[in-house]
């Protein structure tokens, strides 16, 4: 049996039916991470010990029919999430030594509901980055081609789920960084809307933005993610008091009636995008007719603010960084440097050898934007374009039940390609951003392949809390198409 092409609900069959253990599942996916990360560099930390102790526990309830939606399951966590006796690094020299005390909100649901947790995947540095190159401690290569990036800043975890480490990884994004890097892998990833997810326990990079979300070789297994950890949570005052379906239905709703009678909208903004790779462009059409095969009716709407997106971004997004990050020190936890004069001198040696470069650019540019004399020119003009956003999405949804667009203007680049060059990285999320600022979900599903092999995705982005129609489209699209079965031989 081949361990590592198991799905999340294939696993689970297999597990219930005693035809496997979480023990043989588990260090089979060891093995092949022991065997080939060395190539991708998908982890931080492999917690071999304590992910062999979870199994034993979940064969244990297995044989007791003591089971759970997750009893068993090897998940893979982006390392910007809280984790009991695990070191937590944010990809950052200056969280080196940091190991929490307690396990963010999600990770103890993921706990609760039996699954196995067997690692910390890479990262850019705080989330802040799109091709993983930003890391303190590796760069993650593409599984499918090693001399590309596998996307960002969530890149461990797509190119970890991609090369078949683990059932299923969890990543946040913040402007994209689910859904990018999963395009990129050939994966699906889908970013829950704003208030979906409690982000207890989350490292914020921007907190009005970050959102946590599955990455999955499926749309049925993100179904499956996304009703274990969703839900209100006491610990988070973001956290939305809005119910939770059960996101299963909305596969059973594709079987029942296909997705007739679903309206797909196309913004004719994103289309005059200049510099959108050929590649994509084909892959998106021909995405619009397997929909449009499948009784979906596709409609030109517009987002009129769509061209002032990345610069509102790019300045929300920074300051609250700068907010955030301010309480790294190296006063109560992380890096601190020793040989310092005084304690000024110590809190500029500790910031400065422990934050990497983009860390450190946009503290700058967040710090210059609240600053006194600015803060109404940059901050407060921003957030207004930022309702000007979601005013746009909301009228937009009026006349669509989901939006479609390609999730990256062009399929992954090389490694080194575009580091010198932070303008290029940020309008790589030209497609994504939005989502974000108006606290939409959003999800990306595998839709072909560029000229030189590289996977492309297709996004959907639905109303705030319809996670449903984006998993029953994206479903159909998926089961369509069969390109679920494909993944790359490392």
């Amino acid at each position: 049996m081949e361990y590592h092409e198991l799905t999340v609900e294939s696993a689970q069959k297999l597990l219930c039916e005693h035809k496997v253990s979480s023990v043989e599942l588990t260090t089979a996916l060891l093995d092949r991470i022991e065997k080939y990360d060395e190539k991708i560099g998908s982890f931080i930390t492999v917690d071999k010990k304590r992910a062999l102790e979870q199994a034993k526990k979940a064969d244990q309830d297995i044989a007791d029919n003591n089971i759970f939606s997750l009893t068993g399951i090897p998940i893979a966590l982006k390392d910007l999430l809280c984790t009991k006796g695990i070191k937590t690094t944010c990809g950052s020299k200056i969280l080196d030594n940091f190991i929490p005390e307690y396990d963010a909100t999600i990770v103890k649901k993921l706990k609760d509901n039996g699954a196995v947790i067997i690692g910390k995947t890479n990262l850019d540095e705080f989330a802040m980055g799109s091709s993983t190159e930003n890391s303190a401690y590796k760069i993650t290569a593409n599984p499918w081609n090693q001399e590309y990036v596998p996307g960002g800043s969530s890149g461990g975890s797509a190119a970890a789920v991609a090369a078949r480490f683990c059932c299923a990884a969890l990543g946040t994004d913040t402007g994209g960084s689910i859904r990018q890097p999963a395009s990129h892998c050939g994966v699906v990833g889908l970013k829950p809307t704003y208030g979906r997810v409690s982000r207890y326990g989350l490292v914020s990079y921007a907190s009005s933005l970050d959102q946590i979300g599955p990455i999955t070789k499926n749309v049925k297994d993100a179904a499956i993610l996304l009703n274990v950890i969703s839900g209100n949570d006491k610990n988070d005052s973001t956290s939305s008091r809005v119910d939770v379906p059960d996101f299963n239905l909305a596969i059973d709703l594709f079987e029942k009636k296909s997705l007739k009678g679903m309206t797909a909208g196309i913004p004719k903004e994103y289309l005059s995008v200049d510099g959108i790779d050929p590649d994509v462009k084909k892959v998106f059409h021909d995405a619009g007719k397997i929909l449009e095969d499948l009784g979906v009716e596709i409609k030109e709407i517009s987002l009129p603010h769509t061209e002032y997106v990345v610069a509102a971004y790019y300045i929300i997004a920074p300051s609250e960084a700068s907010s955030n990050l301010a309480r790294f020190d190296g006063v109560k936890y992380g890096f601190r440097e020793k040989r310092a004069d005084d304690l000024i001198d110590m809190y500029k040696q500790t910031k400065s050898k422990g934050f990497g470069m983009e860390v450190k650019r946009r503290i700058m540019i967040g710090t210059y934007a609240l600053s006194a004399g600015y803060y109404d020119a940059y901050y407060g003009r921003a957030s207004k374009v930022r309702t000007l956003i979601m005013e746009d999405f909301s009228k937009a949804f009026g006349a669509c039940d989901f939006i479609l667009s390609p999730v990256a203007p062009a399929p992954a680049f090389k490694i080194g390609e575009n580091i010198d060059d932070p303008l290029t990285m940020y309008l790589t999320d030209i497609f994504t951003l939005s989502a974000n600022m108006a606290g939409i979900p959003g999800i990306s599903v595998p839709a072909g392949y560029s000229s030189k092999g590289l996977p492309i995705g297709i996004q959907m982005m639905g109303k705030k809390f319809d996670e449903m129609s984006l998993l029953r489209a994206g479903h159909g699209f998926e089961k369509t198409i069969q390109l679920d079965k494909r993944f790359p031989k490392i």
